[in-house]
């Protein structure tokens, strides 16, 4: 069965499309990396998943159920990791975990079993009955994902939930989540601007202006993944002083003719 799928989804702000008939899919244990420059249309394709917009072109099905026919059954499956925190800083980790079991209406017994799990899940056994304001910022993600797994959805979303870290956290939080795919089946979204932050078995969904532009495994898309980006969004911020040179002489011909499929390709930059 499909994880996330989704049709040939659309969305507009009055004369302007956010997203146009963008479609893609993920398996379950999958870890998906969403990847763009600011207005590709990341943040409205998390607020579609999320129901914080209504549909208003195609549809998305998470296990099967339709966000838009029986949004309770498909909601009921997703997680959520939001960029800005939502963490009560003054609460414990296990206080911030029982409020949030409580609103998902679990009973107390159901609630403490799986406060549980995912503390020692997360590593966090130690730190149950510390304020979370005394947490760095890796553990006080590490709080958020425990809390999103909570009432054991299939599916994860993380919105730029690295921002703010520090690299090695970044990179300690990553491998985490990848870990959880691996042993927990759990299907995972992760959207970012940082390419550091994906890995060559991703899969790799790459937006610009709304558009899906490729879409495959990212190891697939070449070996600097830096001017293959440049190339398919024209976003020359990343590179400044090289990209424009790197994207005559070196990007990889073999890339090309991968299986990575690249819609509606950009011109390269002119000197």
């Amino acid at each position: 069965m499909t994880a996330l799928a989704v049709e040939a989804l659309g969305f507009a702000y009055g004369a302007r499309r956010a997203l146009d008939e963008l479609t893609f899919e993920l398996a379950p244990g999958r870890f998906g990396a969403l990847l763009g420059p600011n207005g590709a249309g990341k943040s409205t394709l998390i607020a579609l998943l999320t129901r914080l917009y209504d549909l208003q072109q195609g549809d998305i099905r998470i296990f099967g159920h339709s966000l838009r026919h029986a949004p309770r059954l498909a909601l009921r499956q997703l997680g959520v990791v939001f960029q800005q925190s939502t963490l009560d800083l003054d609460l414990s980790v296990q206080q911030n975990l029982a409020y949030h079991a409580a609103l998902h209406g679990m009973p107390r017994r159901e609630a403490q079993a799986r406060i549980e799990e995912e503390l020692l899940r997360q590593d966090l056994g130690e730190r149950r009955h510390d304020k979370v304001r005394t947490l760095n910022g890796g553990h006080r993600r590490r709080v958020e994902i425990a809390r999103a797994l909570l009432h054991q959805p299939r599916l994860l979303l993380l919105d730029e939930a690295s921002a703010g870290l520090d690299p090695a956290s970044r990179l300690a939080l990553g491998r985490h989540v990848r870990n959880l795919c691996r042993e927990q089946g759990l299907c995972v979204l992760w959207t970012t601007h940082l390419l550091d932050e994906v890995e060559p078995s991703d899969d790799l969904l790459i937006l610009h202006h709304g558009q899906r532009v490729a879409w495959g495994k990212a190891g697939q898309l070449g070996d600097d993944l830096a001017i293959s980006f440049a190339r398919l969004t024209g976003d020359e911020a990343l590179g400044r002083g090289h990209v424009r040179e790197a994207l005559r002489a070196n990007l990889d011909p073999q890339a090309r003719r991968s299986g990575f499929s690249r819609e509606h390709p950009t011109e390269e930059p002119q000197a």
